[in-house]
């Protein structure tokens, strides 16, 4: 289900984001621009590596104590890698005051709001969010306060999750310019198993096949069409096991379309080649 854009005043005294990496920080900085929050703090590992953020005023406070920040919060947006979101909630949950909303920006949700579903403090609830945004870059120092302004973000309430909790999280990815799609988790998985996840797998495939000798033959298309291939390792090593399943139906759908590519380049059948092609490009000029 498509929901409409609109105005908000949203509006929260403290807002948390738990990994200040690209997504993190771009959250963090959109919010501080559009002074939607009076207090945002960062939550990492490393706490000296954060103190940049601060300096660059994406942030006003760093710590490594989830709990501790957890307490402050109104919302708390989790921009971990999806392995870790799970625990980080969990943990972050007994520490939150009641009515403390929580989310996430990972690019999977079955397994995390299935898992998520139950089990929390009264008065604490977790509702998955996926803004597709990002880029091949890492860490807050690529951050953007426009990276979610005109872009899709898939929410994934279930039948527990109340409509004031719903609302209050329609309201902060609005407040960010984003265009909101809500579907169930599992829907979400399938989908973008197709349209993100196999194709980085595709792109990293792509890279390791060329030859060290060819690479001063890698043009813009070999370097458009790779660009996804050097995204994170950890990053997508996570995504891809916790979706392996989709994933590997879209590995099969490609397995066949590329059977047909090499039959018919075996039988030197012009007439099967271009309409496996024409067929693609008429799926892609659809896109825009």
């Amino acid at each position: 289900m498509t929901i409409p854009s609109a105005s908000t005043n949203w509006h929260v005294s403290t807002l948390t984001v738990v990994g200040v990496g690209l997504i993190g920080g771009s959250l963090a900085a959109a919010v501080k621009e559009r002074g939607l929050a009076t207090r945002v703090i960062g939550v990492g590992r490393n706490v000296s590596k954060l103190a940049g953020a601060v300096d660059r005023g994406l942030l006003d406070e760093v710590t490594s104590d989830l709990t501790w920040a957890a307490r402050q919060s109104d919302l708390i947006v989790f921009c971990t890698p999806v392995d870790r979101v799970v625990a980080g909630v969990r943990e972050a949950a007994v520490a939150c005051r009641c009515g403390t909303l929580i989310t996430d920006a990972g690019s999977t949700k079955a397994e995390i709001c299935e898992a998520l579903e139950t089990g929390l403090p009264p008065g604490v609830e977790f509702i998955g969010s996926h803004p597709l945004a990002g880029s091949e870059k890492s860490g807050y120092e690529y951050s953007n306060p426009q990276l979610f302004a005109n872009r899709v973000c898939v929410l994934t309430p279930h039948e527990r999750t109340s409509p004031a909790g719903l609302q209050k999280l329609r309201s902060f990815w609005t407040s960010l310019e984003a265009r909101l799609i809500e579907m169930p988790a599992r829907a979400h998985d399938r989908a973008v198993a197709e349209t993100s996840h196999f194709p980085h797998v595709a792109a990293s495939v792509l890279a390791a096949t060329l030859a060290p000798e060819h690479q001063q033959l890698a043009a813009r298309g070999f370097r458009d069409t790779t660009r996804i291939a050097a995204g994170d390792a950890d990053l997508w090593t996570s995504i891809l096991l916790d979706n392996a399943e989709e994933v590997g139906r879209s590995l099969d759908k490609f397995a066949g379309i590329l059977d047909q590519y090499r039959g018919a380049l075996s039988r030197r059948d012009a007439v099967a080649i271009k309409q496996l092609w024409e067929h693609a490009k008429q799926i892609r000029d659809q896109l825009g």
